[in-house]
């Protein structure tokens, strides 16, 4: 038989049985939909990693304490001196201590993020200024009432005009704060539900003193020369905080920022396999669906293959037609499922379910719906090619 022969006579059984060929690709349209949007977020995790981690240097360590009920230690400008000093795997040090409170303008007022930082956090956590200027050593040390203020806090208080934000004076927290810069925008913080583009950094004494009083647990951020540095970085800052600590070395946590990414990288990637994998699960339950309608498809036209052989049909003809049929099926299903997955991502969106579509999902969708299709149908198609003339034409 040629193969126009072979595919018009497939069309024309798959024609004649739409209502059932629906249903039994049902399955792969779930299966392929799934594949589909479980890539599409994976994608999106993975871009949502990067994003929220571009403002931190993956050489940037953080230190931290106070764990637990029983943590009384706290860090100070005292650890950051020395390790400023002494840690020679480290280029850049400061103090970090972060809240929220009342920011106003005039009669404009928001509740935002509030840090108190010293000069170096600008190069470690790759601040960018639109406007001015980031807070300075002298500013930190002399404890001046200076702001530097998000874009997005920005734009409430000067609208379109941000750079008018400069010289003007806010509230934080009932104290005025001359702004004498205005940050670029961040988009997403690692910084612990710190939102720079919301918020305002002001000196560290400053923020101290008038925001978080003395009790509050400031963090260190150290960056490291190089990211070969990182590891060499950590335990010089080890062996200094257990001296500070007389050897509470329970007492303090130091996290590089290069691990944390790969750690949420890798949740992103492990949460993306276990999609995959009840997608499979899907397909090939799907799979198995197309298998048994071929098996009531042989039982049905057994009659159909005797005649097919009797008048000269090989076995290789007959099998490629319930393969091809199997194909077909498995394809259209495939199709169908990707196309209602381009329906499905807006939508996702508007839950805030970040989904990045690619070809390769799409690609892959529909081969591995062919893939199932052919490996299920494989064997009912084997089967109907092996009848003998004699036993189908006899069949009741």
């Amino acid at each position: 038989m040629s193969f126009v022969e072979i595919l018009r006579s497939v069309l024309i059984n798959i024609k004649g049985n739409k209502g059932k060929v629906f249903l039994t690709t049902l399955g792969i349209i779930v299966g392929s939909l799934t594949i589909v949007l479980v890539l599409a977020i994976g994608k999106g995790s993975q871009v949502s990693v990067e994003e929220q981690f571009k403002s931190l240097n993956v050489g940037t360590i953080q230190i931290t304490t106070g764990f637990g009920s029983h943590g009384t230690e706290k860090l100070g400008t005292k650890e950051l001196e020395v390790i400023k000093e002494e840690a020679d795997s480290i280029k850049k040090v400061s103090m970090v201590i972060m809240s929220k409170g009342n920011i106003s303008y005039y009669n404009m007022s928001t509740s935002g993020s509030i840090a108190g930082a010293t000069e170096d956090l600008k190069e470690i956590n790759n601040l960018t200024l639109a406007y001015g200027k980031f807070i300075s050593d002298e500013e930190n040390e002399d404890a001046k009432k200076v702001a530097v203020i998000g874009y997005d806090l920005a734009e409430l208080f000067f609208e379109e005009d941000v750079s008018e934000a400069l010289g003007e004076k806010i509230i934080i927290s009932g104290k005025r704060y001359e702004v004498i810069g205005v940050l670029n925008k961040l988009g997403d913080s690692p910084m612990r539900g710190f939102s720079p583009d919301e918020g305002a950094f002001i000196p560290y004494k400053v923020a101290e003193k008038y925001i978080t009083g003395k009790g509050a647990r400031p963090s260190i951020l150290a960056l490291a020369k190089d990211i070969d540095y990182v590891e060499s970085a950590i335990e010089e800052v080890n062996i200094i905080l257990k001296k500070s600590f007389k050897d509470k070395s329970n007492k303090f946590r130091i996290i590089d920022a290069g691990s944390k990414l790969q750690s949420a990288k890798d949740s992103a990637r492990t949460m993306t396999l276990m999609l995959f994998s009840v997608a499979t699960v899907v397909l090939i339950v799907g799979g198995i669906g197309i298998m048994n309608v071929l098996f009531v498809s042989v039982k049905e036209r057994t009659k159909e293959i005797g005649i097919l052989k009797a008048i000269g049909a090989k076995r290789k003809d007959v099998l490629f037609i319930f393969l091809l049929e199997a194909m077909i099926i498995s394809a259209a299903g495939g199709i169908l499922g990707i196309v209602g997955s381009v329906f499905i991502m807006p939508i996702m969106s508007y839950f805030n379910v970040s989904v990045v579509p690619s070809l390769f999902g799409y690609t892959l969708a529909f081969l591995f719906s062919i893939g199932i299709g052919t490996f299920f149908g494989y064997y009912p198609a084997a089967k109907a090619a092996t009848l003998k003339p004699i036993d189908a034409l006899n069949y009741e």
